[in-house]
Formats: C-alpha cells, sequence, structure tokens
C-alpha cells in the first residue's frame, strides 16, 4: 500500500463489521491513510479494544444494521461528531451453513437481514447525505461466494449475490451525483468466518488444495488471504485514485474462483 492514496488523508468514513476480521483490517489501513473513522459492530467490546489501540479520529456504535432508524441515527451522529460522511466500507455480514433441503428458514432469512438488508439500508443512509455534496464513495463487501456456488452454503450464496447486484445498481443511481459504489470480493480468508467454516470440515486442506467431491476448486496461490490484503483494495477504490471505477466487483482470491 502506497503511503498515501489520494483523497482519503483527512477525509472522514465509515465502516461496519469493524471488531474483527476484515472489517478490523480495513479500519486499521483508513486509519493509517489518514480517515477519520466511525466504526459499527455488534461487538462492542471489541469495537472499543480497538478504538483504544487506534488511538485519535475515532468514534465507535454498537449498530445492528437489520435496524434503520439505528443506522440513520449512526450515521446522522457520525456526521455530527466526525463530519460528513466521504466513504463507506460496508464489510458485516453473517454466514450460516446447511444444504438447500435441510438449511432452518430462520438461518436463511437471518442471512438476509443482515448480509442484504445491512446494506441496503447502511448505503441508503449514507448515499441520501452524499447526494447534495455531489461527491463519495462506497465499497460493500461481497464475496466469491456469489460467483461461485458452494456446497452447503446456499443461503450464503445467493445474499452475496444479491449485495453485489444492489451495489451495481446503487453505484448506477449514484453516478450522476459523482458517488462512485463498488464491491470487493474476497476468497477464503484468515477470519473467524473462515475459520468457522474449516470447523466443519474433516481435512482443512481442501480449502486451499480444492475437493472434487465438493467441487471445491483450490487457491492457486496456496494460501488463505490476510485481511489487510482485502483491506488494502478496499482503501484503493475508496480513495480518489480510483475516481473513474464504479459499478465493479473486484475479485481479491488467490485465483480461487479461476478468473469467474
Amino acid at each position: 500500500m502506497a503511503e498515501a492514496l489520494k483523497g482519503l488523508a483527512g477525509s472522514v468514513g465509515i465502516v461496519t463489521g469493524a471488531a474483527k476480521g476484515i472489517g478490523e483490517g480495513v479500519a486499521r489501513t483508513l486509519h493509517a491513510l489518514g480517515v477519520k473513522l466511525a466504526l459499527a459492530d455488534i461487538d462492542e467490546a471489541g469495537l472499543q479494544a480497538l478504538a483504544a489501540d487506534l488511538g485519535g479520529d475515532v468514534m465507535t456504535a454498537r449498530l445492528d444494521v437489520t435496524d434503520g432508524a439505528a443506522v440513520e441515527a449512526f450515521v446522522a451522529d457520525a456526521e455530527t461528531r466526525l463530519g460528513p460522511v466521504d466513504r463507506l466500507a460496508h464489510v458485516v455480514g453473517i454466514q450460516k451453513f446447511g444444504s438447500i433441503a435441510e438449511m432452518p428458514e430462520a438461518d436463511f432469512d437471518a442471512m438476509f437481514s443482515v448480509n442484504v438488508k445491512g446494506a441496503f439500508l447502511t448505503v441508503q443512509a449514507v448515499a441520501k447525505r452524499m447526494i447534495p455534496r455531489g461527491r463519495g464513495s462506497i465499497v460493500a463487501i461481497a464475496s466469491t461466494a456469489a460467483r461461485t456456488p458452494r456446497v452447503r452454503q446456499g443461503g450464503y450464496c445467493a445474499s452475496k449475490a444479491a449485495v453485489a447486484q444492489l451495489m451495481c445498481v446503487a453505484g448506477l443511481e449514484l453516478a450522476p451525483y459523482d458517488i462512485r459504489v463498488n464491491c470487493v470480493s474476497p476468497g477464503v480468508t484468515e477470519t473467524g468466518m473462515v475459520q468457522r467454516l474449516m470447523a466443519t470440515m474433516a481435512n482443512t486442506d481442501v480449502v486451499t488444495r480444492g475437493d472434487l467431491d465438493t467441487f471445491r476448486v483450490g487457491v492457486p496461490l496456496g494460501r488463505l488471504a490476510r485481511s489487510e490484503e482485502i483491506a488494502d483494495v478496499v482503501a484503493f477504490l475508496l480513495s480518489d485514485q480510483a475516481s473513474y471505477l464504479t459499478m465493479q466487483d473486484v475479485v481479491v482470491d488467490g485465483g480461487g474462483a479461476l478468473g469467474a
């Protein structure tokens, strides 16, 4: 990552899902690049620990992204305390496993509520403030699961595909206001979510080496991604150096989707 990316230093950014995993990586990267941050997560203790480690120019809030009133209040508070929000990194997401034939309805609903509705509510709250100012950049975390089917991940794959398409439409609608909207789709990354996935596997080598029985392709680079590697791409897309990029879904997966 370059020492500076155009337009980030001194800007105000929101990171959801910031307490751990990719969200934490994004928060650390943006803070190092001079962004004043409003960090949100349901893990309040994790947020406070991160904020204490980062130091100044950070506010935190426990946030359920499925609660529209709470999302609206959080964004309003961020603008009051830090200034106009220029950047949004929407990272929060959940994953539950189960075959289509056996997955509980509640698990399916939970993934669409958090992953899709949460993205809709957060982007809506930020976008309506960016529109009058005629500027802004939004990045949402999708997944290679949106384009590559995974056994026992039907609900997750479908929800992430919905996120990617939702962001594409948002990018189309917001482009006349010079607001860019993009996605980053990570492959397997060293996060708690992937650790939970690997806990369901008899042989975790299949994550990077592949498994014909479950239609899983391996990772050509031979390892999991680090959260900071995903964060670097998010930071670039949020910055003014990506000023002509919108409606894109950038895959960061070590080749795991074979370019699909």
